[in-house]
């Protein structure tokens, strides 16, 4: 079987798992000499290189390092939305006054 050229990242496909809904992302510069791969396109981050972390729906042990420019360019192309964004195409509950008027309608 050949391998693929396309990795499963941050964004890819990951059996049995909802997609991330939402992004943070931030600022950030290794303090390690460590080497990281970003998992939108794969290629390596060098050490001690500026780049952004993404947190995928805010969990923290999910943290990845990316390059600027592709964490720019997937933001751009609507594919790490940020909570806000989200929450905007999210429905939304109905207020007090339509919950109370369900109640007093309920028999």
């Amino acid at each position: 079987m050949a391998k693929s050229n396309t990795r499963a990242g941050i964004l890819g496909h990951v059996p049995h798992k909802q997609p991330e809904r939402w992004f943070e992302a931030r600022r950030a510069q290794n303090r390690k000499p460590a080497t990281y791969r970003c998992p939108l396109c794969g290629d390596h981050l060098p050490a001690l290189s500026e780049h952004m972390l993404i947190v995928p729906e805010g969990d923290p042990s999910r943290r990845r390092h990316a390059h600027t420019a592709c964490v720019v360019a997937a933001r751009r192309a609507g594919r790490l939305p940020t909570r806000a964004e989200w929450l905007r195409t999210q429905p939304r509950p109905p207020s007090r006054w339509r919950r109370a008027i369900a109640w007093l309608r309920e028999p």
